[in-house]
């Protein structure tokens, strides 16, 4: 479900459209909580865009007073998996300035040549992520694998239009799944357990 909203921080929560689900609005408020901590001057107001309630994790896009877009993914009991910038605004100092790079990061995974996979390894902090982008067909398979240290760890699977492609499922589970969208797909591996966690992720595209 979508929604559209304003905030005002500190101010209390200004909502446009109905009033979000109890999960969902958790969800938004750590968000909201999150940018004010890390987004410098800019993050201390601004505008939620839109909401995408899933039982996995919500999808909430925030703009901040300065024009950046953030992207954020919340929990119903209002711990935030991700926040990160999407679209930044060339304003010189604000909410990049305050911006923190510990809690996601991203990568562009190449393969060889000669080879339609990869096998990627690393460690995450307790509630940090990092995001895999995998360019990929219409019509091509994608399979994906996690295994690693620690019960906290899952991941999911963003379309290029940021929609779900895979709601978050713990490491162990496999996915294959046939893709409709060209473009970079992200596979996102969470750490939400208490302590830091290797882990090992293996994909493969035909």
């Amino acid at each position: 479900m979508t929604r559209l909203a304003t905030l005002c921080l500190p101010a209390a929560f200004l909502a446009l459209a109905s009033p979000a689900p109890a999960a969902e609005q958790e969800a938004i408020d750590g968000c909201i909580d999150q940018l004010r901590t890390v987004g410098g001057p800019d993050g201390q107001s601004g505008t939620v865009v839109s909401s995408e309630f899933s039982e996995a994790g919500t999808l909430v896009m925030l703009r901040d007073a300065g024009g950046t877009l953030w992207r954020c993914i919340g929990y119903s009991d209002g711990a935030v998996g991700e926040l990160a910038v999407a679209e930044a605004a060339d304003d010189g100092a604000g909410a990049m300035a305050g911006a923190s790079g510990d809690m996601v990061s991203e990568e562009q995974v190449r393969f060889a040549a000669g080879t339609s996979g990869a096998t990627l390894t690393g460690t995450l902090a307790a509630g940090a992520s990092k995001r895999y982008l995998l360019g990929a067909k219409d019509g091509q398979f994608l399979d994906v694998n996690l295994s690693g240290t620690g019960g906290g760890l899952s991941y999911q699977i963003f379309n290029p239009d940021e929609t779900f492609l895979l709601d978050m499922v713990p490491a162990g589970q496999d996915y294959r799944g046939q893709l409709w969208q060209s473009g970079d797909h992200v596979v996102e591996v969470i750490n939400r357990g208490d302590g830091a966690a290797e882990y090992t992720l293996g994909v493969t595209i035909e």
